[in-house]
């Protein structure tokens, strides 16, 4: 991306997409997609994903979206620059009554928006958080674990598909690969912010161990960002509580 006025306003529109797709779009979607595969229909998390197996690959599909968004973000650090470039091209033009191009212009609000948006380092990651949380703090009769169960429950599934050499065998991809490893990253995320203790502590629901060792099992330069995504935005990693092996295993 460069600093030159088009490119400028090329960047600031696909920002303005991205953000309103964050803001309009995503959680609406995540909350539909939770209510569905919370509710108390069935027994059992695990019943409750085979059941819903399409409901369940839309919500891994959001997952894997967040997760590559955001590493494409957080090796893009021009893009902050290029909108204040932006934003300040268009406060000029003002100050001269130089028109706007019509839609390629922004107001106020959306720009504080977008620039907040953009100023987190995992912006998507942070909305989807944010709307697990919501939805779990709204929907205070259904039973927490109705969440969380589901979210472990989806973890475990990804890492056994990626540990047990029989299931890794029938992916027709490498894609295949990465969409599991960024949806059980994405899961234990969300885990670990709705979970009152965390996916970290001892004895939790989702291996943490066997899940990072999948990781560190793949090419580096391949799963870095997943890693960092562990390290540096779930919540619980830096508690007291946090098993010492995996905060090694993390460093």
């Amino acid at each position: 991306m460069g600093c030159c006025g088009a490119s400028s306003r090329q960047t600031k529109g696909v920002l303005r997409i991205f953000t309103e797709i964050s803001a309009d779009s995503t959680e609406a979607a995540l909350h539909s997609l939770l209510r569905a595969l919370t509710s108390e229909t069935y027994n059992d998390p695990t019943q409750h994903l085979e059941r819903e197996q399409a409901l369940a690959k839309q919500f891994a599909e959001i997952l894997h979206f967040t997760l590559r968004f955001d590493e494409l973000k957080m090796t893009n650090p021009a893009i902050q620059n290029d909108f204040s470039y932006y934003r300040r091209t268009l406060s000029r033009m003002r100050i001269n009554n130089v028109p706007a191009e019509g839609e390629n212009e922004v107001n106020n609000e959306l720009a504080n928006r977008i620039s907040l948006f953009y100023a987190d380092a995992t912006p998507m990651l942070k909305t989807l958080s944010d709307g697990t949380t919501k939805f779990v703090s709204e929907n205070k009769n259904l039973p927490i674990e109705n969440t969380t169960d589901v979210l472990s429950t989806m973890a475990s599934v990804c890492k056994v598909m990626l540990e047990t050499p029989e299931y890794r065998s029938r992916f027709t991809s490498e894609e295949t690969v990465s969409f599991c490893l960024r949806v059980m990253v994405g899961v234990i995320i969300l885990y670990d912010y709705v979970h009152p203790v965390g996916a970290f502590a001892k004895s939790p629901k989702i291996d943490m161990k066997g899940c990072i060792k999948v990781l560190r099992d793949q090419p580096p330069n391949s799963v870095e960002g997943l890693l960092n995504a562990l390290r540096y935005t779930t919540k619980h990693l830096n508690d007291e509580s946090t098993n010492k092996t995996i905060k090694s295993m993390l460093q």
